[in-house]
């Protein structure tokens, strides 16, 4: 079984990376301002978000984390608005810069330099923090190895049959780290690639299978 889901993961990367090419994810000039999107893509579409950031550079409130964390909450709600739940967002963002704050003085490279299983729990305990927002920080701003899965990842493993629909987060971050290597180059393009193949073919509604470059494992999926 194992061997087989290593195949089977391996072979619809190879499939959508053949027909997409690289993708250059994640969106962000630095790993602070990934950090923001991580936090400010929970519940709204990236567009929002990208509307939320230009406002942040515009006010140059992303000239540095000590910068970013100094403002005043009412002040920090109002610049991330497009975002929606921007007075909630804005609490949960200051969390986690707190958070970098204290662990590392917004020095990424310190907090690349921890053990992955030392500091993911203790990011999980930032309030606001969930796991998908977590592993989004850690592999695209900090560059550790942990694979962020979403609600594309699951429709497109349920779709092809090899997990259930409703998979707990863990255990389906756990399909892709049980069999793939460490990787942070890999983790980070497949799930790029997972997201773009979901909006343009896989989508929740009117899926368009029949031109989709994973078409060719429908029937192939492990329970």
């Amino acid at each position: 079984m194992r061997g087989k889901r290593e195949r089977l993961l391996r072979e619809m990367y190879a499939a959508m990376h053949a027909r997409l090419g690289p993708s250059g994810w994640w969106p962000g000039e630095t790993p602070l301002e990934i950090c923001v999107g991580a936090v400010l893509t929970q519940n709204t579409a990236w567009t929002n978000v990208e509307k939320a950031i230009y406002r942040l550079r515009d006010a140059g409130a992303l000239a540095s984390g000590q910068t970013l964390l100094s403002l005043p909450e009412a002040e920090l709600s109002e610049l991330i608005r497009p975002a929606g739940f921007f007075r909630l967002k804005a609490v949960r963002l200051r969390n986690l810069l707190r958070f970098l704050d204290d662990a590392c003085g917004f020095d990424f490279g310190v907090l690349a330099g921890k053990d992955l299983d030392d500091l993911r729990p203790r990011l999980l305990k930032v309030s606001g923090v969930g796991p998908e927002t977590a592993d989004s920080v850690l592999l695209y701003a900090v560059g550790l190895p942990t694979f962020v899965v979403d609600a594309y990842t699951r429709r497109i493993l349920h779709r092809h049959g090899m997990v259930p629909d409703d998979i707990p987060y863990h255990e389906l971050r756990d399909v892709f780290m049980d069999v793939l290597e460490p990787d942070v180059p890999l983790y980070n393009e497949y799930h790029a690639l997972i997201v773009r193949v979901a909006k343009d073919w896989c989508r929740a509604r009117a899926p368009r299978c029949a031109d989709c470059p994973l078409c060719s494992f429908l029937d192939g999926g492990v329970a």
